[in-house]
């Protein structure tokens, strides 16, 4: 099958495009640097054409309320191109638990996107993911001086971003699920304890002190974010992907 993988550059996309191609499929990268503008509509119409399946790992620059009007445009821009090449099936990257925190508008605007597409003209699929484990250092950035990490309690639930994208490009293979499939990390950790998890092994020095106000995830409540029953376990540990 032919595949446009919009955002097929980044983190997650370039890997679904190499695991694409090497199970047999004709999967092609697009991006801003392909000449492909998914908000002025510049290119889209020529990426998708005689596209089987549309993959889209786009993301908002921003985490703010500006992300509602990236997937609004975005995906009303995609949703009609891929109508018109004919696409039998379209598919996003979303977040496990994005619905259930309201206060967040990030979480918001993937729960719009998801929302459009369900609305939309195609078959689709939805994968949600938990936190990825390239990212727990960020998440530690946001919050953090010479000498303290700050993390409240919150459950995290991490995955290595290749079997994100590996989950991605076998549900994209497949026939749409006009539905979800979650995906997750096989360990559970509260944030503060992973924070000090993290820091033990890389020989960082600094303190986590536990504070549930702090950053992004404060406004997460209870285990929100880790996956329940039907979900897709994958078997890299955080410890074992960190060493």
């Amino acid at each position: 099958m032919k595949f446009a993988v919009i955002g097929g550059t980044g983190l997650i996309g370039s890997q679904v495009v190499q695991d694409l191609n090497a199970a047999g499929h004709q999967a092609v990268p697009h991006s801003l640097s392909t000449g492909v503008d998914i908000l002025t509509g510049q290119g889209v119409d020529e990426a998708l054409a005689g596209a089987d399946v549309v993959v889209n790992l786009t993301n908002s620059p921003t985490f703010d309320e500006a992300s509602l009007a990236f997937f609004q445009t975005s995906m009303d821009n995609l949703l009609a191109a891929a109508a018109k090449a004919g696409a039998g099936h379209f598919v996003i990257l979303s977040i496990v638990g994005a619905d259930q925190v309201p206060d967040l508008d990030y979480y918001r605007a993937k729960v719009l996107q998801e929302d459009l597409l369900k609305a939309g003209p195609v078959p689709y699929s939805i994968v949600r993911a938990t936190q990825f484990m390239e990212f727990v250092d960020a998440v530690l950035s946001w919050t953090a001086d010479e000498k303290t990490v700050r993390l409240p309690r919150t459950p995290i639930q991490p995955i290595a971003a290749a079997e994100v994208a590996a989950a991605v490009a076998d549900v994209a293979a497949g026939t749409p699920l006009n539905g979800t499939l979650d995906v997750g990390g096989p360990d559970t950790y509260p944030l503060d304890e992973l924070g000090r998890l993290t820091l033990r092994i890389k020989g960082d020095e600094r303190s986590v002190t536990t504070d549930d106000t702090a950053g992004m995830f404060a406004a997460v409540h209870g285990d929100v974010l880790t996956t329940g029953p039907g979900a897709r376990i994958a078997p890299t540990h955080y410890t074992d992907w960190l060493k």
